[in-house]
């Protein structure tokens, strides 16, 4: 069975040899931590350590085009302020080592979102790989699993306002809001629907992050009432192409918005955080198999050694024997776990995957 093949069957809880072995990533602080431990500096990291191909979107782009020139506005020796790529003013760490103060936001005002909006222009050549047949071409016959990106509502207002700003914009100024996130979903269905018509696709991803360790930062009203509507012209289009796996990248306790994702045609959560969320095979039990799940795994778990390992897999164990599971580690692993504790991590795993 090969990588695509299982892939959709787990997703779809049918048979499989074992489940995909995959996993989130790595911090860049992770890895050079773990170049002192012993791990090769001329490797690719997921061959390495034996993953399969995981995580493959089709090349089109629906992000800011053009982005921002960076300017440096003020040198104040361990950091800097500047205009980023977004067109956020902000001062950060020049070592990178932590996240960036925020200063000021390039959408303010309806003003400001109609200028920024010409750099989310759906009609821009651009948007599709330059050499699109050759792409489609290519990616036909593939033994992997391929996805489309689909954007993001509420995640791409917040990048572009703050947090702050859109939390009183959608009250003060709920017009604005519901044209920024109306555009982003314009935008997916301009760009995805081409790439469907063309070539068979295994699942379909949207990026949010709206939610913090307590709950979400939009309340579920809001977002019945602004996002629902949008993300059901884009599944409904996913849909009508035979994509039925649509996953949603979103840190933090999402309860309150699972059954409201789950109403707009998006049934995946990734990467379930296990220290903000119940239990994803609890959660299953009630509102069902229409739920999958990517991630899960406590990274905290890889940091504390070899027992907690085997009790965070093991765990998890009854829904990788259900199905519509893909066990991961539940964000980037953080340089405080060690090399050898991962190496542990993955051996425990991979004897869970198996069938």
């Amino acid at each position: 069975m090969n990588d695509r093949e299982r892939f959709v069957r787990t997703m779809h809880y049918q048979d499989v040899d074992r489940i995909p072995f995959w996993d989130f990533g790595f911090w860049t602080e992770t890895v050079d931590v773990w170049y002192g431990q012993g791990l090769p500096r001329d490797v690719w990291l997921n061959t390495y350590f034996g993953m399969d191909r995981q995580y493959e979107h089709f090349p089109t782009n629906l992000g800011m085009m053009p982005s921002f020139d960076v300017v440096v506005l003020e040198d104040r020796g361990d950091s800097e302020v500047v205009i980023d790529s977004a067109g956020v003013k902000l001062e950060r760490r020049k070592d990178g080592s932590s996240i960036p103060h925020f200063l000021e936001f390039p959408v303010r005002d309806r003003a400001s979102w109609e200028e920024m909006k010409k750099r989310y222009d759906p009609t821009s050549p651009r948007r599709q790989p330059e050499y699109f047949q050759d792409a489609v071409r290519t990616r036909q016959d593939r033994d992997y699993p391929l996805g489309i990106n689909c954007g993001s509502l509420y995640g791409w207002c917040r990048n572009l306002m703050g947090v702050e700003n859109l939390s009183l914009a959608v009250y003060d100024d709920p017009g604005l809001v519901r044209d920024m996130m109306r555009h982003f979903a314009d935008l997916a269905i301009h760009c995805i629907t081409p790439v469907l018509e063309a070539l068979p696709l295994d699942y379909a991803s949207f990026w949010e992050d709206m939610a913090y360790n307590t709950g979400p930062l939009l309340s579920p009203k809001l977002f019945r009432e602004m996002m629902i509507p949008e993300y059901r012209r884009i599944t409904d289009v996913l849909h009508r192409y035979g994509v039925d796996v649509v996953y949603v990248d979103c840190d933090g306790r999402i309860d309150q918005l699972l059954p409201l994702w789950l109403e707009a045609g998006v049934n995946c959560m990734f990467p379930w955080e296990a220290r903000c969320n119940d239990d994803p095979w609890e959660v299953r039990q009630r509102v069902g198999r229409d739920l999958l799940v990517i991630g899960g795994i406590d990274k905290m778990a890889l940091i504390a050694g070899k027992e907690a390992i085997d009790a965070e897999v093991a765990r998890r164990k009854p829904l990788m024997d259900d199905g519509g599971y893909i066990p991961t580690v539940d964000h980037r692993v953080p340089p405080d776990v060690t090399l050898d504790n991962y190496r542990y991590y993955l051996d425990v795993l991979r004897k869970a995957v198996e069938r």
